[in-house]
């Protein structure tokens, strides 16, 4: 390009120089030069004009034929387009791909700009919420899903977890919805179909349900007999003592783990049950009081603190979630330890701390402390006797209370355990009894 425009400085140098010598040698030098710039500049408008037509033409693909600058410009240009036809094509070629392997897949994938409408959606979503191509497009995606919940949930900017709602087109399906943010807030709607999960999970919870109770009546009995052995154990065989002691434990042992189940089962089916206003201060004056036998010779510390305000709940599920934490503490803190059990308020919400200077639990364990019978120490579990369900019951019953249970501790140096609940679950004077 710079050899080119050279020659065209050089070649117009000439025709100045040559139309200087015609001109002064006629005596018309004037006209000679205007007349040589005139035929120069009509030269280049009709290559502007030749370009323009080129450019705005869809018709013709080569360039138009040409010399020295304008040639050189216009194979530059043809080179461009066809390296961005190239660019396009690909594009094309990979959008293609993407939007024929999204139809394919069985959960809806949805496109919604960040006004909330409707920009792109595949096959899958047609089914799943009943769209319509024709109809739908640049639609708002809340007149289309109609259901508070997942309005609520679309109009949030952070989406850790997944909804899951009944479809809008069939009351028997339940669809999971995950939103992700791109772009200018624009969003990507993944839409799955989890009946067959949430049925999955319906018989796993009759099944341990129907079998914990069919389990409590057997080994109830059991439980007497043993009883009734060990009472007259002085009319039996001497070795027969022990034994009998160590079946009559392992079976409370199984009552315990029986109730438990029990316990989860309701908290996970039971969601019809009235909620109302439940006294926390002689809760849990009641539960520290039960924590201070259970001590027993152990001789803990355990404070409490707790300012005057109620809770909004069902008082037998608090009671089991907030014993479970405060009788666990004391298990897992050796002898003269302190245990600070506080409730307390501030502008986050209501809050329960049980708080102890004992074993401690290794940080990688906390992330699945509340699953059913996960133990950070199996070890221990002899010596405590718990069932392994404690903290799932606890996290259920925050769940149902719309709270959450945050975990804290360090080996050797105690655990922290906090439940949160909302600021709208506060009762400051009797109030009407709501469902949960």
């Amino acid at each position: 390009m710079k050899h080119d425009w050279r020659s065209a400085i050089r070649r117009l140098i000439f025709n100045l120089a040559l139309a200087f010598i015609v001109g002064w040698s006629l005596d018309i030098l004037a006209y000679t030069l205007m007349l040589t710039l005139g035929l120069y500049l009509a030269w280049h408008l009709r290559q502007l004009h030749k370009l323009q037509q080129w450019l705005t033409s869809r018709d013709t693909e080569e360039p138009p034929t040409s010399h020295g600058l304008w040639g050189s410009i216009f194979d530059d240009v043809y080179r461009l387009q066809r390296r961005q036809e190239k660019s396009k094509n690909k594009l094309k070629a990979m959008l293609k791909r993407v939007q024929d392997s999204t139809a394919a897949l069985k959960d809806g994938v949805l496109m919604v700009d960040s006004n909330g409408n409707l920009e792109w959606w595949n096959h899958a979503a047609n089914t799943l919420l009943g769209l319509q191509n024709s109809k739908d497009i640049g639609q708002a995606i809340t007149n289309l899903v109609r259901h508070p919940d997942f309005k609520a949930y679309f109009d949030k900017t952070h989406y850790d977890a997944p909804l899951e709602i009944t479809s809008p087109i069939n009351n028997d399906a339940i669809l999971q919805f995950h939103i992700t943010l791109f772009g200018r807030k624009d969003r990507l709607i993944v839409c799955r179909d989890i009946s067959h999960l949430h049925q999955l999970e319906a018989m796993r919870q009759d099944f341990v349900a129907n079998a914990s109770h069919e389990l409590r009546t057997p080994l109830t009995v059991i439980s007497g007999y043993l009883e009734t052995f060990i009472e007259y154990k002085e009319t039996l065989p001497a070795r027969w003592g022990r034994a009998l002691q160590q079946m009559h434990e392992q079976s409370q042992r199984m009552q315990n783990l029986i109730n438990d189940l029990l316990v989860l089962s309701r908290l996970e089916t039971n969601h019809g049950q009235e909620s109302s206003q439940v006294a926390i201060k002689p809760l849990l004056s009641a539960l520290v009081n039960d924590a201070q036998s259970l001590s027993a010779d152990k001789h803990h510390s355990i404070h409490l603190s707790c300012e005057e305000f109620d809770l909004l709940g069902i008082e037998t599920e608090l009671s089991s979630a907030f014993g479970n934490l405060i009788f666990n503490a004391v298990k897992y803190t050796p002898e003269n330890g302190e245990i600070h059990v506080r409730w307390w308020q501030d502008t986050s919400g209501l809050h329960l701390e049980v708080k102890d200077n004992g074993l401690g639990i290794d940080p990688k364990h906390i992330p699945r402390l509340t699953e059913r019978f996960y133990r950070a120490d199996p070890s221990r579990h002899s010596d405590t006797g718990g069932t392994g369900l404690g903290l799932a019951i606890v996290k259920h019953t925050l769940l149902r209370h719309e709270g959450h249970l945050h975990i804290s501790s360090q080996l050797g140096k105690g655990s922290c355990f906090t439940c949160h609940f909302p600021v709208s679950r506060k009762v400051t004077q009797p109030q009407l009894s709501q469902v949960l």
